[in-house]
């Protein structure tokens, strides 16, 4: 997907609400999940998903509390972009998941790697 082409939105798969943009699963580019990773915060946040849950923006039960709500947004919406995640947004909440089969039919083994990596040297969040 080039920069010019913009963020399809999916169909809805779970839950209520509407599933905030993001790009197909045939669109999701390694240069931009790993970019994305780059980033303590995101990558902290990304090990906080990948138990396969769906998670409120609540930054407390995210690990990460010390961040302003508006960093914490930030972040999600990094991570939603690159293909990461998937956003739903129910009323004015919202909830992340991790996008695991997408990413694990895109990029074989990467999501576990990158799991067994931060066990064995997980960053300190800023």
């Amino acid at each position: 997907m080039n920069d010019a082409e913009p963020l399809k939105r999916p169909e809805n798969e779970i839950g209520d609400g509407e599933l905030l943009e993001q790009p197909d699963a045939a669109d999701i580019e390694l240069v931009k999940v790993l970019h994305a990773l780059g980033d303590p915060t995101r990558l902290h946040l990304f090990r906080v998903y990948a138990d396969g849950e769906r998670y409120s923006c609540s930054s407390e039960r995210l690990g990460v509390g010390h961040l302003h709500k508006s960093t914490v947004s930030h972040h999600m919406r990094i991570m939603r972009e690159a293909g990461i995640t998937a956003t739903r947004a129910v009323g004015r909440n919202r909830y992340v998941r991790l996008r695991r089969a997408d990413l694990d039919a895109r990029f074989p083994g990467l999501v576990e790697t990158l799991l067994r990596a931060y066990e064995g040297n997980a960053p300190q969040v800023p």
